[in-house]
């Protein structure tokens, strides 16, 4: 099964570039390895990623759970940097499900 992300968005008072398209292309490096969803309460995520729209990245998401990690974007340039992280995980989780096989 695929690792679950949840999404949070900050209100957008202020985004300094189109945090939609942000989110498309981060979707398109994963090619659906990694399930990705708006994020709702009483759902544990194994990732929750806060994307906010300028350096404040004030969004609240203290009412999500995220079994692993919780990452913010505040920035197109962290496309990469996410998405490495993701990678990494995917790539652990893969790896412990053919651990639990042997």
């Amino acid at each position: 099964m695929a690792p679950l992300c949840g999404i949070k968005f900050c209100g957008g008072c202020n985004p300094r570039y189109d945090r939609g398209l942000a989110l498309e292309k981060l979707r398109s490096n994963f090619n659906g390895e990694i399930e990705m969803r708006f994020a709702e309460e009483n759902i544990d995520y194994d990732i929750l990623l806060v994307i906010g729209g300028c350096t404040n990245c004030c969004a609240s998401y203290q009412q999500y759970r995220a079994k692993k990690d919780i990452l913010k974007m505040w920035d197109e340039g962290h496309i990469e940097s996410i998405t490495s992280t993701i990678n990494e995980m995917i790539t652990e989780e893969i790896n412990c499900g053919l651990e639990e096989d042997l």
